[in-house]
């Protein structure tokens, strides 16, 4: 579209986190149905998230391109890889409890937020395994739990893309800062529908069979941003 790759990495960062906003809120209603959040975990896990994610958006803001798009490709291949090679996080047994370590959540939602920033992502790939292992939440209480406060680590990424981005020279017209608003628009008019769908899959099957498609799919992105073609 003739746009800097400098600026067009940030307008994607930025406008992704927006149409993941929208997204996350459809996706917490239909879990919060289901009673599968554990809103105290949530709200000082997200709160801490936003934080970290103003943080990683000003940094965003200030590093190049380049080094944003091989940081990005080289986390998504490290996903990749880690759900690839089976290590996926255990499941919780049936009569232990949750372990609630308000401290240990509030330690990890800023460092989670900051990669938020950074990259666009919503964190679900980090807060879910956080909350399995080093919490015990059972699988689908943490993936509830996950969607939840990512609504607030997608809040404070925005916020940080509008803020740094404004009166930036070069941006694509309709653009509040580095969040442009017909690609947003047409994004979240489908994602956020399909959050509903995508939530209810989570309580009725199992993951097994989607995950090697997630996972070459990842491969792909990943390869794609370091340049390899």
């Amino acid at each position: 579209m003739g746009v800097s790759p400098d600026i067009a990495i940030r307008i994607a960062f930025g406008t992704s986190l927006l149409v993941i906003l929208p997204t996350a809120i459809s996706g917490t209603w239909r879990h919060n149905r289901k009673k599968a959040i554990s809103w105290k975990t949530a709200l000082i896990l997200g709160s801490c998230a936003l934080v970290g994610a103003l943080v990683g958006a000003a940094l965003a803001a200030h590093i190049s391109g380049k080094i944003l798009e091989i940081s990005f490709g080289g986390l998504v291949l490290a996903v990749a890889l880690w759900m690839g090679l089976g290590l996926m996080p255990k499941l919780r047994r049936g009569g232990e409890e949750l372990r609630e370590k308000f401290g240990l959540v509030a330690a990890c939602g800023f460092p989670i937020g900051i990669v938020t920033g950074l990259t666009g992502l919503g964190g679900g790939a980090l807060i879910v395994p956080m909350l399995v292992l080093a919490l015990n939440f059972p699988m689908h209480i943490a993936v509830g739990t996950s969607v939840a406060s990512i609504i607030f680590a997608s809040l404070g990424g925005t916020v940080g893309y509008i803020v740094n981005g404004l009166g930036v020279p070069g941006l694509l017209p309709y653009s509040i800062g580095y969040v442009n608003l017909p690609i947003w628009l047409c994004l979240a008019a489908t994602s956020i529908p399909l959050a509903q769908l995508g939530a209810r899959a989570a309580h009725a099957l199992p993951a097994k069979q989607l995950r090697y498609i997630f996972i070459a799919f990842m491969v792909y992105v990943g390869l794609k941003m370091i340049g390899v073609f």
